[in-house]
């Protein structure tokens, strides 16, 4: 059965926490081997950050309870990457334009 390897979350979450304690609970899920947390835009009350997930064994479901547990909410699953091996995103004419 195919794993996954690579998630990329639209979230949305109040200002407190900062986001290295997202970076951080996410970081601690087992298969996780590295996080990414970047912030996107402020607002008065809320920050839209982008997280990017990286492992041998995802548990995606984990990875969201632990993100929504801390008061975020999940806007959308933006990338996913399952199987054996990552595949970069290759730039199409269609990206160029």
């Amino acid at each position: 059965m195919a794993t996954i390897r690579k998630i990329v979350l639209d979230v949305v979450k109040p200002q407190e926490p900062p986001i290295t304690t997202i970076a951080k609970a996410v970081a601690d899920v087992e298969g996780v081997d590295g996080v990414n947390v970047s912030l996107l835009e402020i607002d008065r009350k809320v920050e839209n950050v982008r997280v990017t997930v990286v492992g041998d064994r995802i548990d995606v479901r984990r990875v969201t309870d632990i993100i929504e547990s801390i008061g975020a909410a999940i806007h959308s699953i933006d990338e996913v990457a399952a199987g054996k091996e990552l595949i970069e995103h290759a730039v199409t004419l269609e990206d160029e334009a």
